[in-house]
């Protein structure tokens, strides 16, 4: 039988007006924003449906909201549908609504290091003025190539044929140029506040990492895969180690969706907003199912599909 894995959007799938119509359909579902501006000490649900985008879009703003919708989308559809999840996977700030679906995490707690994750991340963005680019159609080894020559690294290695790159942007100004020159069929610089997932987040790794060593974490339920290795998680502690690294480390998401299929899971619902995930999953294996609950219609489209 095939298995069911839930996966999780990361920063910069946020949009104002995120969860709104999830929320008018569903006023009992507004328990998670509550809770979480309980922890915040503002008034996120606000923040999320109506702006303004520049408050949205900070770090320590948006990666509580993208996990909350993504709590919403999730616990509405599984409530719904009472589906059997398998497994859980999420991208960069995703990874830690993979592990509250896992149980590896309270609500509160991920809230709360959500919030210490996403102003470690800002304060190292502020550091150093850096970059990332999007690069569509260019094999890995010329892509690592035009990385030592302008010293940056891969960021996310999203689906084959699709990589971004971070570092300073006096490096990440060049790469469109020179991956186009490479064959690239294009290179789109990424509108973000720093080089997320590369050295230039140190010292929000060491800070995170710190923070993290007073949160208890639990064994999963089900398995989670990592986005530092490719693979699936292991213990607690080792968990802690790992989601401090990612900060810095390369987004396997190749790797984690390959790990989740050899353990059965061939059908993928991406809970939170947006449906970039979905995309990914069939350029990764277009044998794979994949859906996305996001909106009111969406959630309705995936209940009447697992009710089919």
């Amino acid at each position: 039988m095939t298995k069911t894995a839930v996966v999780f959007p990361g920063q910069g799938a946020q949009a104002v007006g995120m969860a709104a119509d999830l929320i008018e359909a569903h006023p009992e579902a507004r328990v998670w924003f509550d809770r979480a501006s309980a922890v915040l000490g503002f008034d996120l649900a606000k923040v999320c449906f109506e702006g303004p985008v520049e408050e949205l879009t900070r770090s320590d703003h948006a990666q509580p909201a993208i996990f909350v919708h993504s709590v919403v989308a999730y616990e509405l559809w599984k409530t719904q549908t009472g589906a059997e999840v398998s497994a859980a996977a999420g991208l960069s700030s995703g990874e830690w609504a993979a592990l509250y679906a896992a149980d590896v995490v309270d609500f509160e707690d991920a809230i709360r290091i959500l919030k210490a994750r996403g102003t470690f991340m800002q304060a190292a963005c502020d550091e150093q003025e850096g970059g990332m680019v999007s690069i569509i159609g260019l094999a890995d080894d010329k892509i690592l190539a035009i990385c030592d020559q302008v010293g940056i690294q891969v960021a996310n290695y999203n689906s084959p044929g699709q990589t971004v790159v971070s570092g300073l942007a006096s490096g990440t100004a060049d790469v469109p140029a020179m991956a186009k020159e490479a064959g690239a069929k294009l290179a789109i610089p990424l509108t973000v506040a720093g080089a997320f997932h590369s050295r230039l987040m140190q010292s929000g790794e060491d800070q995170f990492a710190e923070f993290l060593k007073g949160v208890e974490l639990r064994e999963p339920k089900f398995p989670v895969a990592s986005n530092v290795t490719g693979e699936l998680h292991g213990s607690a502690s080792g968990i802690s180690e790992l989601m401090a690294k990612q900060i810095t480390s390369s987004v396997q998401w190749v790797k984690d969706v390959q790990a989740l299929q050899a353990m059965g899971v061939g059908n993928f619902v991406e809970c939170g907003p947006g449906k970039v995930l979905t995309g990914l999953a069939k350029r990764i294996d277009k044998s794979l199912t994949a859906t996305n609950v996001s909106t009111l219609p969406s959630l309705q489209k995936a209940v009447e599909a697992d009710q089919a």
